[in-house]
C-alpha cells in the first residue's frame, strides 16, 4: 500500500486491518494513528469515522447499494471501506463538507496499489448519486420487522430476528439502537486510595464533568473528558475505566479480606485488581490468563492502582492449577464469550460474529466451568459471567451444570446486589442487564454455592 496521511486514511487502514485480520478495532487504530502521527483533532476525527462506519456499516452499504450498478459487499475491499467512509461523512456528519467526504475518499481509491482509476471514476459516480439522490422508505415495520429492525439500526439479520423471537419487538428494537449508541466512559473509584466523593471533587476541580453511577457504589460517569490518560488522576492510580455492569460482577463475588480468590480468566485485569480493592489488599487474588501479553498488562494495572496482592499466573484453568493445593474460599469466572452484550463498544463485532458460534462458545465455558468448580472449597461461591444477551452461554450453562453437580445450587444475588439494582434480578436470581435503563453493557452473572462447610 502506498504511504497516506490524515484522519481519513488512517480511518481506512483501521477499517481494512479489521476487515482482513479481524482484529479489535481500538488495537487496530491505536497503531494506525500512531503510525500516521495525528495531532488531537485529526486523531479525534479518526476515531469518529472508524467506530461511526463499524456501528452504521449495514445501513451504510443498504444506502449505497441503492445508488450503485452492484452490491458493495461485492467490490475491493478498498473500496468498500472508501465508500463506507464517505457514506458516513455524507450521511451522519453534517459539519464535514460534502466535496471534500467525496474527494478524499476518491483519493483514498486511487492511492490502493491495483485500483487504478477505473475504481476511484466508479467510487466518485457513486457517492455523487448518494448526494443526488433521495433516501429510499425504510422496510416496512408491520410486514418485515426484523427486516426494519437491521436496516434502520444496522444490526445483523440474525441477530435482529433472534432479539425479536426471544424479547419481542419492542425490546428488540431497544437492543438493536443500543448498538449504535457511544458508550458513557465510566471509571471505577479505586477504594485503596480514595473515594467516591473525593474523587468527584477532584475531577471537578480539574474541570471535568462527572457524576454518579446509578447502581455501582464505586462508578463515575465522565462526559466529554479527551484521552482518559491525560487525566492526572489516572496516573495516580485513583480510577480505572469500567463499565457499569461489569463493577457489579465482582461485587457478586463479595470477597472478604484475608480470603484466598481465584480469578479465572483475568487478564487484562479490571475484576481481578476489583476484588483487590474489596479485599482491602489483605489476602490472595491469583489471577490466570493464557495471554503472557495481557498478564503483563494487568501487572501495570496493579502497579498503578497499588494492588499487592495479585498474582499473576499464565495458564488455562481446563489444565490444571499449580498453586491450587489448598482450594480457593471463591472463584470468579468471567468467562470467554460472543461479546454480543458490548456490541456498542465493540461494533466490529457486529460484522465478525454469527450464531454458529455460540454452541462452540458454550463448549468452552462449560470446560471452563467444570474445571473451576473443582478448585472451590466446600462452602464456597463461585461467580459465573459474561457479556453476552444470549441464553446459550448465559442461562442453559448454568441449566447444564447444575443437572450434573447436585453439590452445588444457584444463590440470589439479591443479596449482594445494590437495592437500586434489583431491578436487574431474574426471576431465577441471577444479574442480567441485557435490557435497562441504566445505560449498562449487557452483561450476565450467576452466584453458585458449593454445599459444605
Amino acid at each position: 500500500m502506498k504511504p497516506m496521511k490524515g484522519a481519513r486514511a488512517a480511518a481506512l487502514e483501521t477499517l481494512l486491518a479489521v476487515d482482513r485480520a479481524r482484529v479489535y478495532a481500538d488495537d487496530a487504530l491505536d497503531q494506525s494513528v500512531s503510525r500516521a502521527s495525528l495531532d488531537t483533532r485529526d486523531r479525534a476525527l479518526a476515531v469518529e469515522l472508524v467506530y461511526g462506519v463499524l456501528r452504521h456499516r449495514l445501513t451504510l452499504d443498504w444506502r449505497l447499494d441503492h445508488v450503485a450498478d452492484r452490491p458493495i459487499r461485492r467490490l475491493p475491499h478498498p473500496v468498500q471501506a472508501a465508500l463506507r467512509l464517505a457514506a458516513y461523512q455524507l450521511l451522519y456528519l453534517d459539519r464535514i463538507p460534502q466535496s471534500a467526504a467525496v474527494n478524499e475518499s476518491v483519493a483514498l481509491v486511487k492511492a490502493q496499489p491495483g485500483i487504478g482509476t477505473r475504481w476511484a471514476g466508479f467510487a466518485n459516480a457513486v457517492l455523487r448519486s448518494l448526494i443526488r439522490e433521495p433516501a429510499p422508505a425504510w422496510p416496512d415495520y408491520d410486514k418485515e420487522p426484523a427486516t426494519f429492525l437491521s436496516v434502520r439500526y444496522a444490526c445483523p439479520a440474525w441477530l435482529a430476528e433472534r432479539w425479536a423471537a426471544r424479547f419481542g419487538l419492542a425490546q428488540a428494537e431497544q437492543l438493536c439502537q443500543a448498538t449504535l449508541t457511544i458508550p458513557p466512559l465510566t471509571i471505577r473509584v479505586n477504594s485503596l486510595r480514595t473515594t467516591r466523593e473525593a474523587l468527584a471533587d477532584a475531577l471537578r476541580l480539574s474541570g471535568y464533568q462527572v457524576a454518579p453511577t446509578s447502581v455501582s457504589p464505586l462508578g463515575l460517569v465522565l462526559d466529554k473528558c479527551g484521552p482518559i490518560t491525560d487525566i492526572p488522576q489516572f496516573g495516580e492510580g485513583l480510577f480505572y475505566v469500567e463499565d457499569e455492569a461489569a463493577q457489579l460482577v465482582t461485587g457478586l463475588l463479595a470477597p472478604q479480606p484475608g480470603e484466598r480468590i481465584l480469578d479465572a480468566c483475568a487478564a487484562p485485569g479490571g475484576k481481578a485488581t476489583a476484588l483487590a480493592a474489596l479485599m482491602e489488599n489483605r489476602g490472595d487474588v491469583v489471577a490466570m490468563d493464557q495471554s503472557p501479553d495481557r498478564l503483563r498488562r494487568l501487572q501495570e494495572n496493579c502497579a498503578r492502582l497499588g494492588v499487592r496482592i495479585v498474582i499473576p499466573l499464565p495458564g488455562d484453568v481446563t489444565r490444571g492449577n499449580p498453586t491450587a493445593a489448598r482450594p480457593f474460599d471463591r472463584i470468579l469466572l468471567d468467562a470467554p464469550c460472543s461479546g454480543l452484550g458490548v456490541l456498542r463498544r465493540h461494533p466490529e463485532g457486529k460484522w465478525q460474529k454469527h450464531a454458529e458460534m455460540l454452541p462452540a462458545h458454550q463448549k468452552r465455558q462449560l470446560l471452563l466451568l467444570e474445571s473451576a468448580c473443582r478448585l472451590l472449597r466446600p462452602g464456597g461461591c463461585l461467580v459465573y459471567s459474561t457479556c453476552s444477551t444470549e441464553p446459550e452461554e448465559t442461562l442453559d450453562v448454568i441449566h447444564q451444570f447444575l443437572s450434573k453437580h447436585a453439590e452445588f445450587r444457584r444463590e440470589s444475588v439479591a443479596a449482594v446486589l445494590p437495592a437500586s439494582g434489583l431491578e436487574l434480578m431474574t426471576q431465577q436470581g441471577d444479574l442480567s442487564t441485557a435490557v435497562n435503563r441504566f445505560s449498562m453493557d449487557g452483561f450476565f452473572a450467576a452466584r453458585l454455592r458449593k454445599a459444605g462447610a
